[in-house]
């Protein structure tokens, strides 16, 4: 099987994938652009109407960089490639960095106590979009006025200057595998957010990463749900809601309704969010027991075993399946990925079961930190109404990237600026990602793919792309991680691509509209729910960018070359359709309003 299908056939089966935590990068071509180091961690701090959500680990209270209404080209200090240091390191540092913020919220009348329970939290402990959704939330749910707690591992590798009022509130014992270890418990607050800190007296979650220890996860996880639970008993903490999420805490609400609802905690009823049912939680029966449950008591159809295992030896049971069957409410991040998960998933059987309680909620975005009117990061920020700042940014990253730079008094976007920014593995699309390289140079326009791979194999891949590439005038491939890249290159872009042979949300293409750039997207999961194409005719309204249906190259073709065309021969067309998706509300504020409504349905009267 040769590459390309081998990826699509992963992306399609779902493969667990993992994301690189290596900064070490090592494309030469230019060495400016991509051999550097972008591993940071700052405190953040809250100054604002609304707590502001989870992208960047940064200052949200004072400091503001100038309005472009009082810039020109000349008032500019323009970046080069040759720079000692590359550009988006020169912007703002992200522990000075602050956004004036003013938004009000109504309060809701009917006020819930919610506990998340969760692997990941950003920016303090993020991987993926599991953390960005648990920060966004809960800052969302907090607006509204009700009570807000995370409960994370205390990861060795935690940054702890983005920890303040750290305090040890609680030493108990938590049982694992037969014993019953020693367990600190911490309240901190990150991010304007209280959180409540997990650490086990033994080897679990040590090491320098979130994820890939020497440990085994699946039972360090196992001991840290019972642990959160462990400790609302000792405690006699009885929240309204406690929130899992994904596989890993997803065999707390077995936990919960088998033992400790028995004992002492009467109150809290179960929320489980499937933020990428790529992982389900695969189980040994030995594993499993660790927790203190009977594994053949739970190693049944209707309640948890990997119903794939059904006839082998030995059978599995799935973490995540059993979070389904225990919880009394289930949420996946976007109306079609829930549709998608009904009818393409092995456990597509058990969420037909309970599809009563089973909802799609779609993602929002920190429309506070993602605001290209209050952005520190940019050149020159800008709004919908006045897009001067939007020109600025884009020749400030064509001039640092080493691309040909038309001057923004000449018109200088009449060159499209594609950006792809995501994680390198097989469910974005990597074969439509190297395509679209190519055919975004032949069709005249630039190129910027910014991202980590997962893969050696990958990485090399790129790498070689990269040194084809990265000295000529319309490609640009840097592996690397940067949130300050991302601000600039968001800004900049006239189109952000998202070719993902699945989505289950996707972030990606609802920045890039908050920032003006057109989203040209495969029409999947929460992809298909927040981007409408502009050549259907049947919703107008709603349309606002360029969308393709199948895996193939024709199909990626199809639309960029109906984006450039547009781009190209309707400019005033475009620069209202630039002005109109900058105003789509994708905010976190409804989502929240969404999961509010779902405690409320679940809570103890």
């Amino acid at each position: 099987m040769g590459f390309v299908a081998a990826e699509i056939m992963a992306a399609m089966s779902m493969i667990p994938t993992s994301l690189v935590h290596s900064e070490q990068i090592y494309q030469k071509l230019p060495t400016v652009l991509v051999n550097h180091s972008y591993g940071r961690s700052h405190k953040m701090s809250i100054n604002c109407a609304i707590f502001c959500s989870t992208h960047l680990s940064f200052q949200v209270g004072a400091h503001k960089r100038a309005n472009s209404t009082s810039l020109t080209s000349e008032s500019i200090v323009w970046p080069s490639p040759d720079d000692k240091i590359p550009f988006w390191e020169k912007s703002v540092a992200a522990s000075n960095a602050t956004v004036d913020v003013s938004i009000t919220v109504n309060k809701d009348s009917d006020l819930v106590h919610i506990v998340h329970v969760t692997a990941e939290m950003a920016p303090l402990a993020k991987v993926g979009g599991l953390g960005d959704v648990v920060t966004g939330l809960a800052r969302a749910c907090m607006a509204r006025g009700h009570t807000v707690d995370v409960m994370l591992p205390f990861y060795e590798c935690l940054p702890k200057q983005q920890l303040s009022e750290l305090t040890l509130i609680c030493t108990y014992n938590s049982y694992h595998d037969g014993k019953w270890i020693p367990t600190n418990a911490y309240r901190a607050v990150a991010s304007g957010i209280p959180v409540i800190l997990i650490e086990p007296d033994n080897h679990f979650f040590k090491g320098q990463r979130i994820y890939g220890g020497s440990y085994d996860e699946l039972e360090a996880y196992l001991y840290f749900s019972r642990a959160c639970l462990e400790w609302m008993q000792v405690t006699g903490t009885q929240p309204d809601i406690i929130h899992v999420h994904e596989w890993q805490t997803s065999v707390l609400p077995l936990l919960y309704w088998d033992m400790y609802h028995r004992l002492s905690l009467k109150k809290p009823r179960i929320v489980l969010t499937i933020h990428n049912m790529e992982h389900y939680g695969e189980c040994r029966k030995e594993q499993f027991c660790k927790s203190g449950l009977d594994a053949d008591v739970f190693a049944t159809t209707d309640k948890a075993v990997d119903d794939r295992t059904i006839g082998h030896n030995p059978e599995r049971l799935s973490l995540l399946k059993g979070g389904i069957v225990y919880s009394n409410a289930v949420v996946t991040v976007s109306p079609t990925y829930l549709k998608e998960t009904l009818n393409s998933s092995w456990l597509s059987s058990i969420l037909t079961k309970y599809n009563d309680k089973y909802t799609g909620i779609l993602n929002g975005i920190d429309t506070a930190l993602w605001n290209p009117a209050a952005d520190v990061f940019l050149p020159a920020m800008f709004t919908a109404q006045k897009l001067d700042g939007k020109a600025i940014c884009k020749q400030y990253v064509q001039r640092g990237l080493g691309f040909p730079a038309e001057p923004v008094e000449a018109g200088g976007n009449r060159k499209p600026l594609v950006v792809c920014i995501t994680r390198l593995v097989a469910q974005k699309g990597l074969h439509l990602i190297r395509h679209a390289i190519k055919r975004v140079e032949e069709l005249g326009g630039q190129m910027v793919v910014l991202g980590k791979a997962a893969t050696n194999r990958v990485e090399k891949e790129f790498e070689g792309l990269a040194a084809l590439h990265n000295q000529g005038p319309s490609i640009r491939i840097l592996l690397i991680h940067s949130e300050e890249l991302s601000h600039m290159l968001y800004a900049a872009a006239d189109m952000v691509l998202v070719p993902s042979i699945y989505e289950p949300c996707g972030l990606a293409q609802m920045i890039g509209m908050r920032y003006g750039a057109v989203p040209i997207v495969r029409r999947t999961g929460g992809l298909a729910d927040t981007v409408f194409d502009m050549d259907d005719h049947s919703n107008p309204e709603i349309s606002n960018g360029f969308v393709f249906e199948g895996i193939d190259e024709g199909s990626l073709n199809w639309a960029l070359e109906r984006a450039f065309e547009f781009h190209r021969e309707r400019p005033d067309e475009w620069k209202k359709l630039v002005q109109k998706i900058m105003e789509i509300d994708n905010s976190w504020h409804n989502a929240a309003g969404k999961y509010v409504a779902i405690y409320n349905s679940v809570k103890v009267r």
